[in-house]
């Protein structure tokens, strides 16, 4: 009977995680795909604690915990959930969003480390001793779980810019990635020789390769992928998860983990499309080696045509047309809900306003949409690249706040760019082009941005949010 209650329990728990996933596809269904996803988790916690709580306790048809009683085990589990709650809601509540991105690297590291201490600890206890395919899944889960944890720390501080987001290449990087794998799997093949117990050295020294492997790959991927990168985590957390679910036998930790391991990688396939790049070229092309323009940069310095927030005013007060096009500085300058007013003010005027997001806009899948919907700005007016790319020549006026890759030519007309072949917002179609900007350096992937100098492009230079008040400022008193 307890059986089958949990399995069905299980089964709700995984209809909720795919119903959240549904309804975490679009803006206006995610805030409910989000609490179903909570659910789904609340139920498959409880339904485990109490599955240990039985086992503790010696209820006839679960096994007995070695060494544990009811208590120990009630105690341990209340602790733990309280710890993980109240780190969980600390978090929650006093991370900014342009933190999040890193925040999610760590939680991937979290799922990385967990299932490698799984795959140990199962390897301890000697389950599986005779058992061919449960030796297997140990040192599979462990080696994905090694390589996610470190390769999210590493993302963590390159997202934090605890180090820099060039690509660390050197010659035979990839020769060097092949000999750990290759070595990891020949230590798997000893412990699973040896088993059991006896093939913990093997699987310790199994972690410790790929624990290098994985800091190794990230370390070689470039700051412009790691919106990329950081869905390929998220991927690669899933499947370790599901790998952990296989070592303890828990069918809900398996279709999660595949739940999230498949989206993480259609994600990155998508995301990868929007950059005209495959997976392979992300993970191992070194993608930010070398910056662009190198003739350009030998010559005299290129004019740009610099702006005051009258400037912009008045142009934004005569256009029929507005797209405004948010980027990462943006969300560094937390200018989302200035930008939102003046946005109101123009439609209150009878001006067509609209939002372009690109796919790889800001270092987080989405992070744009979850800054706009915060700000309360309508999903209607939110359009994708493919939506909106046709409508900039029939623009009067571009705001491009704090973007710089995504609205950079060189990705369709130089092919010596690093990014060339990279679809991007097409704004310099339009009658006028305002970039806000902090100073005069490249973008995050480091590549100059021709944008800047043609002759329907004005710079306004300074802090994003302190430049958006003051023309929104600006324009309040116009319409007063």
């Amino acid at each position: 009977m307890r059986s089958s209650i949990s399995s069905l329990s299980y089964i709700l728990a995984g209809v909720l995680f795919v119903l959240s996933l549904r309804g975490l596809s679009t803006q206006a269904s995610a805030r409910r795909g989000n609490l179903l996803g909570a659910l789904g988790m609340l139920l498959a916690t409880l339904i485990t604690a109490l599955g240990l709580l039985l086992a503790a306790s010696g209820e006839p048809g679960a096994a007995q915990a070695a060494g544990a009683t009811a208590p120990t085990t009630l105690g341990l589990l209340i602790g733990a959930l309280l710890i993980g709650a109240v780190i969980g809601q600390g978090l929650a509540a006093r991370v900014p969003m342009t933190a999040m991105p890193e925040l999610v690297a760590v939680l991937h590291s979290f799922v990385g480390a967990a299932a490698v201490l799984v795959g140990v600890g199962s390897a301890l206890s000697g389950q599986g001793e005779q058992d061919l395919a449960h030796q297997i899944e140990i040192n599979v889960g462990v080696f994905i779980g090694a390589v996610t944890f470190t390769g999210s720390i590493i993302a963590f501080l390159k997202l934090r810019g605890s180090i820099g987001s060039r690509p660390l290449l050197w010659p035979g990087r990839h020769l060097t990635s092949g000999l750990l794998a290759l070595f990891a799997v020949a230590l798997a093949v000893l412990g699973i020789h040896a088993g059991g117990a006896d093939g913990v050295p093997y699987l310790l020294g199994l972690t410790a390769l790929a624990c290098v492997l994985g800091a190794q790959l990230v370390l070689a991927i470039g700051g412009g992928d790691m919106p990329v990168v950081v869905s390929l985590l998220n991927s690669y957390s899933g499947w370790t998860a599901s790998a952990a679910g296989f070592m303890l036998s828990n069918d809900l930790l398996i279709i999660t983990g595949a739940l999230v391991g498949s989206s993480g990688a259609i994600l990155s396939y998508i995301m990868c499309r929007a950059m005209n790049r495959s997976i392979w070229n992300v993970v191992f092309g070194g993608f930010g080696e070398a910056p662009v323009a190198a003739a350009a940069s030998t010559g005299p310095p290129q004019k740009v045509n610099e702006t005051q927030v009258p400037g912009v005013a008045e142009l934004l007060q005569h256009a029929k047309s507005v797209i405004i096009v948010p980027g990462y500085g943006m969300a560094v300058a937390q200018a989302q809900h200035p930008v939102k007013e003046i946005s109101t003010l123009l439609a209150e005027r009878g001006v067509t306003v609209r939002y372009a997001i690109h796919p790889v806009a800001g270092r987080l899948p989405g992070h744009m949409n979850v800054l706009l919907a915060e700000a309360n700005v309508s999903y209607e007016i939110v359009k994708e690249m493919e939506e909106i790319n046709e409508d900039f020549a029939k623009t009067d006026v571009v705001l491009v706040i704090g973007a710089n890759d995504i609205v950079n030519p060189s990705a369709l007309e130089d092919p010596h760019s690093p990014i060339y072949g990279m679809p991007v917002l097409e704004v310099w179609k339009a009658a006028k082009v305002v970039m806000l900007k902090r100073g005069q350096s490249a973008g995050y992937a480091g590549v100059d941005n021709p944008l800047c100098y043609n002759d329907n492009t004005l710079m306004l230079y300074g802090d994003a949010k302190q430049s958006i008040l003051k023309l929104l400022a600006t324009l309040q008193a116009q319409a007063s």
